[in-house]
């Protein structure tokens, strides 16, 4: 899945939020099954660790094929916080419980 790579090419935190873009709906056809499932599970927002979680995939191996994903345009990525940010309280509670089902 992940060629050998067990690093994201850039910084990918795990409260990280992702979501499916329209290139990656139109395509849906032609992308490997891991990351179809992911496009098809990130139609809402989803952090890298729900992702790990729900697809019960390791948490690295998500975060390569996210990173990856991104680079080709089918995912889009937000961070959760920025520095002035407090943390959002419902994303946490959703980081956690994606955490426990690893």
């Amino acid at each position: 899945m992940t060629k050998g790579r067990t690093k994201p090419k850039s910084q990918l935190p795990l409260e990280a939020l992702i979501s499916t873009t329209t290139t990656a709906r139109n395509e849906s056809g032609t992308l490997t099954p891991e990351w179809q499932a992911i496009s098809d599970l990130c139609r809402e927002w989803r952090s890298v660790a729900e992702i790990s979680a729900l697809l019960r995939m390791p948490l690295g191996v998500a975060r390569v094929l996210v990173a990856d994903m991104s680079e080709q345009g089918l995912v889009q990525i937000r961070s959760s916080l920025n520095n002035d940010a407090r943390p959002n309280t419902n994303l946490l509670e959703r980081v956690l419980s994606g955490l426990r089902k690893l």
